[in-house]
């Protein structure tokens, strides 16, 4: 443990490579990370909902489903954003988004420590049983009624 704060210490800031995504282990909380795990749920929770709410009002989001076409929920809002990207401010003064935002780089420093800090914790004994799959008793998976 402590060693890992004087690797950490040394090493420096770690970086995100490519866009920001949460890891394949999201949301696990292993042991030894519990620090940045609670920073990056608080930002996930107050700064990246936020800014994903502005996008969603503003009808900037993505669909995850090719056939439905994403609107805006507030038209003032989508009205304000499509004149400040003409007028080329958005996002820079006034905190409107813009097309093509990505709600998560808002935590990317809080994304990057966790990273870090998990790969390193669940190689650790005490920390496999995170990352082992598990079964979903019969009794709790939805009735196949197509038979």
């Amino acid at each position: 443990m402590v060693f890992g704060r004087i690797r950490d210490a040394i090493q420096g800031k770690p970086t995100l490579e490519g866009p920001s995504r949460l890891p394949d282990f999201f949301p696990v909380q292993p042991t030894g990370c519990e620090k940045h795990s609670d920073n990056l749920f608080k930002c996930l929770s107050t700064d990246a909902t936020a800014k994903a709410r502005d996008m969603e009002k503003a009808g900037l989001h993505h669909s995850y489903y090719p056939d439905v076409k994403p609107k805006a929920d507030d038209e003032n809002a989508a009205k304000r954003v499509k004149e400040a990207a003409e007028e080329g401010i958005a996002g820079e003064k006034n905190g409107l988004p813009k097309a093509g935002d990505n709600p998560l780089d808002e935590c990317r420093d809080f994304i990057a420590y966790y990273k870090r800090c998990c790969d390193r914790e669940l190689k650790k004994k005490h920390n496999l049983i995170l990352t082992e799959p598990y079964r979903v008793q019969e009794e709790y998976r939805y009735n196949n009624t197509t038979q």
